[in-house]
């Protein structure tokens, strides 16, 4: 036999079926996973490279991102584009993306182009979430799911009354969400529902601006004008509709209890629904001292809904974490809380928060947060059948950790172009070493290979879930 690609020796690896992680070495040829060893065990391999002391984790899937030019996020104009937040995506862990396309234009006249210069720049593999918000994107929903492999379709429910024109986009209603579901359940498709009931929230945001027009209350003051209620009521509303049409439902950015449980009382009833949630409301709240830094959409909540969400990935009631994160510069926060643009970075800091405040501070295990980052959106998004664990067939995507090393988030280290984070000056315990996509090195040994620009590809997706 033709000795192996590359072998990874010395490390332990978070394996299917084990609670933690095991000593072996891995194999990789023609860019899988071709054996899982023994340590030691004596074969040839054309690379060698010594992980001794690091957890080798399956790559990271962020299922949730805007991939945009400057401060435009709706696709990528230019291969510098997936170059740069690929390059921040790499390092942390994630090994491919799913970022939302965002158009008027029907997606067939520029899913060609996109893709292309997507590829033409990225340094890891990536899929494409259409956002559906016009009749003729509708239409095209079978072909999305059926002959480009996008099966996966986000709907602004909050695009009512011009609050759509922000992104660009009409104005849509629950008629159209009621025939999205049928469509995505007739094609194999899921929903993606940002879940606003902007009526009610409109309703607070003018009493609570007239009380503060300055804006002084801050994040406490975005929270009040769209708080939980209204999050919560669109998620029941959304997973009732899906329920009755068959369709399954991914909810992006469950950012409180509220929202959560009310997924979770679909779900008793029959509802195929996924939760995800992010970083940043697991460790951030309305009283964080950053202030219009964390302006984000769905907002900063209390302290009590990031400790339910903690909870909720303790007790596997949360399916995924992703990290909604958006590239525009620290400049689009500038106009105070009411004229400031939501949204914040997180690519390079998911892993390592989960590792820091989920794994070291709270027992949450190294299976569990390989399940949340890479299993679970690896299931859910149709990407089951090539990513998502580390098991002999598979593509070789690894995230290769130091759960020990700690080091401080340094705003001039930022790789994407947003330039900050809002984990600045945290020290975290957790940091990867190395990312790898099909067997080559997207991240090694912390820094950027320059031949990994480029060599993303674009994956083709197929749903074949039923959620357990």
């Amino acid at each position: 036999m033709t000795p192996f690609d590359l072998l990874l020796t010395g490390g332990t690896a978070v394996l299917p079926g084990h609670a933690a992680p095991v000593a072996c070495d891995i194999a990789v040829r023609d860019g899988r996973i071709a054996a899982i060893l023994a340590p030691g065990t004596g074969v040839s391999a054309a690379e060698t490279v010594s992980v001794n002391g690091l957890v080798i984790m399956p790559g990271a899937i962020d299922a949730h991102l805007h991939l945009g030019h400057g401060k435009d996020i709706a696709r990528p104009r230019v291969p510098e584009d997936a170059s740069q937040e690929s390059a921040a995506a790499a390092a942390g862990g994630i090994s491919c993306f799913i970022p939302y396309l965002m158009a008027t234009e029907p997606f067939e006249d520029i899913l060609a182009e996109v893709i292309a210069v997507t590829e033409a720049g990225c340094r890891i593999d990536f899929g494409y979430h259409p956002i559906i918000s016009t009749e003729a994107q509708l239409a095209g929903v079978p072909a999305y799911a059926r002959d480009w492999g996008a099966p996966s379709f986000k709907i602004f429910m909050n695009n009512r009354g011009g609050e759509g024109k922000r992104l660009g986009l009409p104005d849509i209603d629950d008629g159209f969400l009621l025939r999205l579901c049928e469509l995505a359940a007739a094609n194999g498709g899921m929903v993606c529902p940002h879940p606003e009931s902007i009526e009610m929230a409109w309703v607070l945001r003018e009493r609570v601006m007239r009380a503060d027009p300055e804006g002084t209350g801050g994040l406490a003051a975005w929270n009040a004008t769209r708080p939980p209620f209204v999050e919560a009521d669109a998620v029941q509303r959304a997973a009732h509709v899906a329920r009755i049409t068959g369709a399954p439902l991914y909810v992006v950015h469950t950012s409180s209890a509220e929202a959560l449980h009310a997924a979770l009382r679909q779900r008793a009833a029959g509802a195929q629904v996924f939760v995800e949630t992010c970083p940043h409301y697991l460790t951030h709240d309305l009283g964080w001292e950053g202030g219009v830094t964390g302006k984000i959409n769905p907002p900063l909540r209390e302290a009590a809904d990031r400790e339910a969400l903690w909870r909720g990935l303790l007790d596997g009631s949360i399916d995924t974490v992703a990290t909604d994160h958006v590239h525009r510069d620290i400049s689009s926060k500038s106009g105070g809380i009411w004229g400031a643009s939501p949204g914040c970075p997180g690519m390079e800091t998911m892993l390592p928060v989960l590792l820091s405040e989920g794994h070291a501070k709270r027992g949450l295990g190294l299976a569990r947060i390989a399940a949340l980052t890479a299993t679970n959106p690896a299931h859910a998004m149709g990407l089951g059948h090539v990513k998502g664990s580390i098991t002999p067939g598979m593509d070789a995507d690894f995230a290769i950790l130091d759960p020990a090393a700690r080091w401080t988030v340094e705003r001039a280290k930022v790789l994407s172009s947003a330039g900050y984070s809002i984990y600045e000056g945290w020290e975290l315990t957790g940091r990867v070493v190395h990312t790898l996509v099909r067997g080559r090195f997207a991240l090694r040994d912390g820094a950027l290979p320059q031949d990994a620009v480029g060599t993303g590809r674009y994956v083709r997706r197929k749903l074949d879930h039923q959620r357990g």
